[in-house]
């Protein structure tokens, strides 16, 4: 018998603190949800503690969780009350999830049904997408052990932007322990905030990555200097909530797509969705946050994304079902999104004037989304550029950014005004093709500089020179790494081409740096953007390195690798 299309399941979740079981019914979208969250007497998550919370919770939410299923269940009492049973199969802490994997195994079996294993980033996503309606989104997944940004391409959700060292939650709940506060410090921090006033901490964004070790420290340090609770807290929010909605806005950009999702648990707070939201009108984008019950880790979305997968056919033999604490979303093979989901998708306008028929998955864009549509004016991430034909030259404008506290707005675009500058002159004087400049007025964030290539790099990946101009990348970032300094934002819209030349553009997020892990994660951005934008990628990311070794040091290379094999976002 071929999966229902409109499924009853029963979600099981369980990756670090929150004993979670759901059932799902597709036919009328409701979704009941029983949550037993775990609550450390002291400091974090203790993984034992937590793993001992689970064995004692999960059985009394999934028996009240199947209560519910079989109440609501208007069958023959011979018939399991759900057709399929889905779990959180990673990312998470390895004993909560074994945890899961055997009572997700033992009711499979027990009631006769189908099981789903679910990555539990994913199923943020998907929340997301499937509360708001939307096509493709973008995501940005801000939980306690995660954060990054992902897009849908070719089949998988791809990473974007991903933390270069600790999930957000984690971050904010290290400040918090330091100031001997008990877990969770989110709400703690927040609370606290709404009294306090901005004062300087790092701000650490390369491309769509972000890094929050600096502004803990520094954190840290302002506590144990007498600065007030209150004002660190408050600035906490204004810096690390700012990076997040700066990568995010990048992503959109990237990508072209005008819609954002927001998942996890960090986005309960109400002051990163106010940026996100602002941020997104302030571009011509659609924001969602999904109701605070699906934002918190919880069951309701194991069980929503569990019912797609399974009228997908999308389900796994017992033997197969070995849980994986690092269980990236990019390994997830996407199968729910190949035809129509609901009857309306038949047709469906394309966004081009066509329509869109039954399977036919919409990728994003890859063009500026609504806020840009003058052929003379282009939208960045960052900036408005004016484009002059007649001259041949182009005023790029640093606007400020209404979602950012304005000490904070006034000084960023300032900086990379200067450093854009300074630094598109170096590396002219490197060899590397980049615009010549004719003004700068870094007050009011202004370049003039020459209009260079005939299109971004971005539009033509699928171009018989493809290869050649990502090549060409490579020998340009080797040569900027050889005289000490770092583009910063290297993706495939920052990188302008015409027939015979490769052009680097939009230094803003550049910087003077020694170290070969600045180097690799250099190299890191321009193969996200890579991934994220082309078709077929692979060959475009060793044309990438094939350029860098030409000129470069094979260390950078090296350490790239190791750069890849952290898998930082699980």
């Amino acid at each position: 018998m071929s999966p229902s299309s409109a499924p009853r399941v029963l979600g099981i979740e369980g990756t670090a603190w929150a004993a979670s079981a759901a059932v799902f019914d597709a036919e009328t979208d409701d979704v009941f949800i029983e949550t037993d969250a775990y609550e450390p007497e002291s400091g974090g998550i203790h993984p034992r503690e937590s793993a001992e919370h689970m064995h004692d919770a999960i059985p009394a939410v999934v028996e009240r969780a199947l209560d519910h299923a079989r109440e609501t269940f208007d069958g023959p009492d011979s018939e399991p009350p759900v057709d399929a049973v889905a779990f959180s199969r990673g990312p998470g802490l390895g004993p909560c999830l074994r945890t899961v994997g055997t009572a997700a195994r033992a009711l499979s079996q027990s009631l006769g049904v189908p099981l789903v294993g679910v990555n539990h980033m994913v199923a943020h996503l998907e929340i997301g997408r499937h509360t708001a309606d939307f096509d493709s989104p973008v995501c940005l997944n801000a939980s306690g052990a995660n954060a990054h940004l992902l897009a849908y391409r070719n089949g998988r959700y791809r990473v974007l932007g991903e933390t270069m060292d600790t999930g957000v939650g984690n971050a904010i709940d290290k400040f918090t322990r330091h100031v001997g506060w008990s877990h969770p410090g989110g709400p703690k921090v927040e609370a606290a905030a709404e009294d306090g006033e901005f004062i300087d901490l790092p701000y650490v964004v390369k491309g769509m990555d972000f890094s929050f070790s600096g502004i803990m420290s520094a954190a840290k340090q302002r506590y144990d200097d007498d600065v007030a609770v209150a004002d660190i807290c408050y600035s906490l929010q204004e810096t690390i909530f700012a990076m997040l909605t700066e990568v995010a806005e990048r992503a959109l950009s990237l990508t072209g797509s005008d819609e954002l999702v927001l998942g996890g648990g960090v986005g309960q707070n109400a002051r990163l969705r106010e940026m996100l939201e602002t941020m997104c009108d302030q571009r011509g984008a659609d924001f969602h946050a999904p109701d605070p019950r699906f934002l918190r880790d919880n069951a309701g979305m194991i069980a929503v994304l569990g019912a797609k997968m399974y009228a997908a056919g999308d389900t796994l033999a017992v033997e197969d079902s070995r849980v994986d604490p690092n269980f990236r979303p990019d390994q997830v093979p996407v199968t729910w999104r190949g035809g129509a989901e609901r009857s309306e998708d038949l047709e469906t306008p394309s966004g081009d004037g066509r329509t869109r028929e039954q399977g036919e998955e919409p990728e994003l864009a890859l063009a500026p989304g609504r806020g840009a549509s003058r052929d003379d004016q282009v939208r960045g991430a960052e900036a408005l550029v004016d484009l002059d034909p007649a001259t041949g030259r182009v005023r790029k404008r640093r606007k400020p950014k209404t979602y950012r506290h304005p000490t904070l707005d006034d000084r960023l675009r300032r900086e990379r005004t200067t450093l854009e500058a300074r630094l598109t002159n170096l590396a002219r004087r490197e060899g590397v093709p980049t615009p010549v400049l004719s003004d700068v007025d870094p007050l009011e964030a202004r370049l003039e500089l020459e209009f260079v290539g005939a299109a971004d790099l971005r539009d033509e990946l699928d171009s018989d020179r493809r290869v050649a101009y990502v090549r060409d990348v490579g020998r340009h970032l080797a040569r900027l790494h050889e005289a000490g300094f770092v583009h910063g934002d290297p993706t495939t819209r920052n990188v302008r081409v015409n027939a015979d030349r490769t052009y680097l553009i939009d230094f803003g997020l550049g910087y003077h740096t020694d170290h070969v892990e600045d180097y690799a994660m250099d190299l890191h951005v321009f193969d996200q953007s890579l991934v994220g934008t082309a078709d077929d990628p692979e060959p475009l990311r060793d044309a990438v390195r094939e350029g860098y070794r030409d000129v470069g040091d094979e260390r950078v290379l090296e350490r790239l690798r190791d750069v890849e094999g952290r898998g930082r976002y699980t």
